[in-house]
């Protein structure tokens, strides 16, 4: 029994000794350069800070074409009371983007009638809302919400409320309507 440890310390201690003289390799992230070269002209990769009802909430660097559900799965997934209904798991990510997971019951009601949006100030984010949340305000219905996500995905991220001017079917009048109950 003496002699069975005494050889078992012995091979887990030249185990050990052959791994600290054994050289560290570095393994690359991204080995393939077709995909290295796509990235680069596509512009690689996009900044995402998810936080919220998430296991690890942080900022996460994802690829260009990644969707809610990708940065979802890259902080960890969804703690159990997420509301996943307020979140849109389809829709494409933008360079710079804060992805808030609400609690589940967190979200306003927004049958009473003023603006939609998650958590905060009441306010409609033109940059994170999804099709259903853009439909919620006045005389903006399922055509000119898709107009909406079209025109950021295009442009990326609005700057300005103003910026809803460049959408096809916005006019002065018709922001003037949504100034209070929209920001970016």
């Amino acid at each position: 029994m003496v002699l069975g440890l005494v050889v078992l310390s012995g091979a887990v201690g030249l185990g050990i000794m052959r791994g600290q003289a054994a050289p560290m390799q570095a393994i690359a992230f991204d080995e393939d350069p077709a995909l290295s070269e796509q990235k680069a002209v596509s512009g690689g990769e996009l900044y995402v800070h998810v936080l919220g009802q998430v296991a690890a909430p942080g900022l996460y660097v994802l690829d260009r074409d990644a969707r809610v559900v990708d940065a979802l799965a890259a902080a960890g997934g969804t703690l159990e009371d997420a509301d996943l209904q307020a979140v849109n798991l389809a829709r494409e990510l933008s360079d710079g983007e804060q992805l808030m997971v609400p609690m589940i019951g967190a979200v306003e009601d927004t049958a009473a009638g003023g603006g939609a949006a998650p958590i905060g100030d009441g306010r409609v984010d033109l940059n994170n809302a999804d099709s259903a949340a853009l439909e919620t305000l006045p005389r903006i219905g399922p055509a000119l919400a898709q107009r909406i996500i079209d025109w950021r995905e295009k442009n990326g991220r609005f700057r300005s409320v103003d910026d809803l001017l460049a959408v096809s079917g916005i006019g002065e009048k018709m922001l003037e309507g949504l100034r209070d109950l929209v920001r970016v």
